[in-house]
């Protein structure tokens, strides 16, 4: 029983959709070490956080969000100190 729930009820990358990658996004990367990711829609800021940590395997200082023109739901992910947004971003190949 103890077992069953320590198991999340849902999987982080039914949050976390893709990677949002422009040329404002990427300079996000380099400059303010922030990912950005398109996100469910109806997932709150509280469920994008524990989904980026829980997937990546980061701190989360911060998270904005946005609805655009088409939309989509985008994250602005602000990492905590000592977390690198440059190495996850080059780990899944984004950069």
């Amino acid at each position: 029983m103890a077992e069953e729930t320590k198991r999340p009820l849902v999987d982080p990358w039914t949050i976390i959709l893709q990677p949002y990658l422009t040329e404002k996004s990427i300079g996000k990367i380099e400059t303010e070490n922030k990912l950005v990711f398109i996100v469910n829609r109806k997932s709150t800021k509280k469920n994008i956080k524990w989904a980026v940590q829980k997937a990546l395997d980061v701190k989360v200082e911060k998270i904005q969000t946005t609805i655009d023109q088409k939309g989509r739901k985008k994250a602005w992910i602000k990492l905590a100190k000592g977390f690198s947004a440059s190495d996850i971003a080059t780990r899944f190949g984004m950069l």
